[in-house]
């Protein structure tokens, strides 16, 4: 069988309710034509996001009745270093109540007060850059070039370019770079996977200049399946084993583990440096809590030991990327223009092939994602202009990304493959009318993280 079912049953369902072409148009005017305004009561199919959308497990939901909601030293939190050390192998845990947090107490860290520093990185994300920035660095992609050819079929295209990587530490010296990052899936470019190869390399290469090694660990779990079922050496390791050797070269992560956690809120913050975590826990006391609840309920805690043990097996893995890969094989089937191959956690249309006759500067990908609302009911992403395009401090013209895409990010254990059935139709009929739809200018926007709040129109 190509596509494995689901290992699991459905013991509990929340009813959805359908709304019809004429209310979905009024709902998308009213939200400023930004999906990130709609109720989400209104949507159909929800696939803004795969973070904090999972379905938790009866296991998971059994075990928040055990919550120890002590202020300090709650029982579950226990369980929850437990785990973080068996899986990651770090030796000081802090907990966030997600993954955000962990950057923003990472970056504010490092950073303060040393304006210019360089943080470089495959794939920055959205949240990862604006913690970077904000905090007065510089925030560098140095992903492989054949990651931003939407069409180029290669195992890895989420690696960071190792020769990039040479030249920039060259460049700015050792010293302008407090840490070196590698997101993992990289969710920026199409949630490509990154080798063990890659991520051997990165260490070495950072460690040569005595560069502390972090990793983005928010996908870690899809990340080693593809090292798995792609890498020569790995096709009989377990995922435990191989999370074991990623996270080896690595001198800490961050995580919201409200994606691979399997988890609706939570994250944390690892690392071997006592210096660093002394660091960091007691600006965690300023801002989110006790080191042993960091923001979050005992219950919370428990569900994320819990989760993250489920995501290392590998029957869910097999299924959880195979219902990726099926919605991929359907809409290239139909000639759909995506990004190859199919990521871990979501598919990502490519928009400039989608809509060629929407120039980047009238945001094609949000033009996609309101003809995906209106049309269905679909909830999707830009990850394009409105996300990261941004103006040169030196000459003041607009930059625009390589990429321009709208993330179809798939929740964990809650939609059917059926239900992915009806995205891919509905994908498919925009395609055949794709001629038809217009671009869009903005009416406001925030300095910081604009496309969650702003607001658009659409070009007459």
């Amino acid at each position: 069988m190509k596509y494995p079912p689901e290992p699991f049953r459905i013991k509990t369902i929340e009813a959805i309710t359908r709304t019809t072409d004429w209310e979905r148009l009024a709902i998308i005017q009213d939200a400023g034509f930004n999906v990130f305004n709609i109720p989400a009561e209104k949507i159909y199919i929800d696939l803004l996001t795969d973070s904090g959308t999972s379905a938790m497990s009866d296991n998971q939901w059994a075990g928040m009745m055990l919550g120890d909601e002590s202020y300090a030293g709650s029982k579950n939190y226990f369980h929850f270093e437990k785990m973080i050390h068996k899986i990651f192998g770090f030796k000081y845990v802090i907990p966030t109540h997600q993954g955000r947090v962990a950057e923003n107490l990472l970056f504010s860290t490092i950073l303060k007060d040393k304006p210019g520093l360089v943080i470089p990185n495959n794939n920055h994300f959205d949240t990862t850059r604006a913690n970077v920035e904000y905090n007065g660095g510089i925030a560098t992609d140095l992903v492989v070039d054949i990651a931003k050819d939407t069409q180029v079929l290669d195992n890895f295209k989420g690696n960071i370019d190792l020769k990039k990587l040479t030249a920039l530490i060259e460049e700015v010296g050792a010293e302008r770079i407090p840490i070196g990052m590698l997101t993992i899936t990289n969710n920026s470019g199409g949630g490509q996977p990154v080798s063990m190869e890659n991520i051997r390399g990165t260490s070495e290469l950072l460690h040569k200049h005595g560069i502390p090694f972090f990793i983005d660990a928010c996908r870690f779990a899809e990340n080693a399946y593809f090292i798995k079922t792609r890498e020569p050496g790995y096709r009989d390791k377990s995922i435990m084993d191989i999370a074991n050797e990623m996270f080896s070269y690595a001198d800490g992560c961050t995580m919201s583990a409200k994606k691979d956690g399997l988890v609706n809120m939570g994250g944390f913050f690892a690392t071997n440096n006592e210096e660093l975590a002394q660091q960091i826990t007691n600006r965690l006391i300023l801002i989110e809590g006790f080191p042993t609840y960091g923001g979050l309920a005992g219950r919370d805690l428990e569900a994320i030991a819990r989760g993250l043990e489920e995501v290392l097996h590998e029957d869910y893995l097999a299924y959880r990327i195979s219902q990726v890969e099926e919605l991929g094989d359907r809409l290239i089937d139909a000639g759909v223009p995506i990004l190859r191959p199919a990521g871990g956690h979501a598919i990502y249309l490519d928009a400039k092939g989608f809509l060629p006759h929407i120039p980047q500067s009238q945001f094609p990908g949000i033009a996609l994602t309101v003809a995906l609302y209106t049309h269905a009911g679909i909830r999707a992403v830009e990850i394009g202009s409105l996300m990261f395009a941004h103006k040169d401090p030196i000459t003041g013209e607009v930059q625009y990304p390589d990429l321009e895409l709208v993330r179809l990010a798939i929740p964990r254990r809650v939609y059917t493959n059926s239900q992915m059935q009806y995205v891919a139709e509905n994908i498919i009929e925009i395609y055949e009318t794709r001629t038809a739809i217009r671009g869009y200018d903005i009416e406001y926007e925030a300095a910081v993280l604009r496309h969650f709040t702003a607001r658009l129109k659409p070009r007459s």
